[in-house]
């Protein structure tokens, strides 16, 4: 407040001097007074406005407070709103205590809700009221909830999944047309059954990268892990269940590479005996000789003594006859070979031959060999005609089969006079006793074959052997 003092000129009538120096005098307590008092004033006016702001400082915090129970009241409600099974539990944050309200299927999810409330910033104490409800009614709810939930998901991931489906499909087909054209892999081979299982491999592992695209694009490349972990277990526990399956299967896959026979050759496997019809994954099919279908393992195959009666186009043939100790061997083997070795079927090379099996009191035994091609001959036939041209060639020569006599002496003066028997010729210089070499060409030509094809052969060749 401002106070100015100002004096005046007289007028035209004069004040006195003395008067007016008493005016001057009080002109100047006046103002001195009002400058004492402007002070005091300006206190009292500024009293009231300063007053005003220590009570909105007052009224102003206790509003820090409420905003710290809302905000961790917020944050608390979203954190349960995150977890699928706290979706029903509400939460509120009142000076600091947090109290939980609502519904859960199991104790664990109750424990959990407050786990998470004492976690939340701004909690110094919770409330736990929440409700277990273990229900039929309640849990069929919860799961009718997830299945909508995964349903909503499925479908707005739909145009990726149509994608994904696509690329599944494509491999499927690129498999399959690179499984049909091996060739341009160069994987083709001139097995059979070989060339089937590369096909199967071609087509599965093509249309498993397929796959595995299709998981990456759908964001389920972390599956690939579980998914390959859990079918390892699955293989090796299925390992152990068909252990004999997977044998047989391995022992087909060594068949086939090894191919100790083709379909149509005649084979004896053990007692099993018969001609191959086909050699699948499982077992090695045979059409005995008269006319069944039999099955065998293929690791019974693999791991049994195997001859192979068609591999080598000649095979040898034999058969037996006894005659009478009164006759002459020498005779009766030259009228033998004589008989057969001219039959359609006998081969010159190697020729017949002839052997004594035994000379008893029951008769004489010889033994003779043929040689056939089975190409072009059947060996039980050409046995069975020279069988038949051999007794009649003895027939006609007046030998006779072996014939049990028995003598009765009934005195020793009186025994009958022995019969005149066949008196055989003085051993010749021309008998042949040499050593037998009818399949050493053979042996030798089965012996370079197998030395071009494979080379391993881990035995070592007698020089001492002619």
């Amino acid at each position: 407040m401002n106070v100015h003092c100002t004096s005046h000129p007289p007028g035209p009538g004069r004040t006195p001097p003395v008067t007016r120096f008493l005016l001057q005098l009080s002109a100047l307590g006046a103002c001195l007074l009002l400058a004492a008092a402007s002070p005091a004033l300006a206190i009292q006016q500024a009293t009231p406005e300063s007053d005003a702001p220590a009570s909105a400082g007052i009224e102003a915090a206790g509003e820090p407070i409420e905003a710290d129970d809302a905000s961790a009241s917020r944050q608390l409600q979203a954190k349960l709103t995150t977890d699928d099974d706290l979706k029903d539990v509400t939460a509120s944050v009142d000076d600091g205590v947090a109290e939980l309200d609502g519904s859960v299927l199991q104790p664990a999810h109750k424990q959990e809700a407050g786990k998470i409330a004492t976690e939340t910033p701004g909690v110094a104490a919770v409330v736990n009221n929440v409700e277990v409800d273990d229900s039929l009614g309640a849990h069929f709810q919860a799961a009718y909830r997830q299945m909508t939930a995964k349903l909503v998901a499925i479908a707005a991931r739909a145009p990726l999944l149509l994608v994904a489906i696509l690329i599944v499909l494509l491999a499927a087909w690129a498999g399959g047309v690179l499984s049909r054209n091996l060739r341009m892999l160069r994987l083709r081979t001139d097995n059979p059954y070989m060339d089937g299982l590369i096909r199967r491999s071609v087509r599965v592992l093509v249309t498993l990268v397929g796959v595995l695209l299709a998981l990456r694009l759908l964001d389920l490349s972390t599956m690939v892990g579980a998914v390959l972990g859990s079918a390892g277990v699955v293989g090796l526990a299925l390992g152990f269940a068909f252990k004999d399956i997977a044998e047989n299967y391995i022992a087909g896959v060594l068949l086939s590479v090894r191919k100790p026979f083709s379909p149509g050759e005649h084979i004896r496997i053990e007692s099993y005996e018969g001609k191959v019809v086909a050699l699948t994954s499982r077992t090695t099919i045979l059409m005995t000789l008269d006319g069944n279908q039999l099955q065998l393992p293929n690791a019974l195959v693999f791991k049994s003594v195997l001859l192979n009666l068609s591999q080598n186009p000649k095979r040898r043939f034999e058969f037996k006859v006894t005659m009478d100790a009164a006759h002459s061997i020498r005779q009766a083997h030259t009228l033998a070979l004589d008989a057969y070795a001219h039959i359609d079927g006998v081969l010159d090379d190697p020729a017949p031959s002839w052997t004594v099996v035994q000379n008893a009191p029951t008769g004489i035994e010889l033994q003779f060999f043929g040689w056939v091609d089975q190409h072009h001959s059947d060996m039980g036939k050409v046995r069975s005609e020279s069988i038949r041209l051999v007794k009649a060639a003895f027939t006609r020569a007046g030998i006779q089969p072996p014939r049990t006599t028995y003598h009765i002496v009934t005195s020793r003066d009186a025994e009958p006079q022995a019969t005149q028997a066949a008196v055989e010729p003085p051993h010749a210089a021309n008998v042949d006793t040499s050593v037998n070499r009818d399949i050493d060409d053979q042996l030798a030509d089965a012996q370079r074959a197998d030395a071009a094809a494979a080379g391993n052969n881990m035995l070592e060749h007698d020089k001492d052997t002619p």
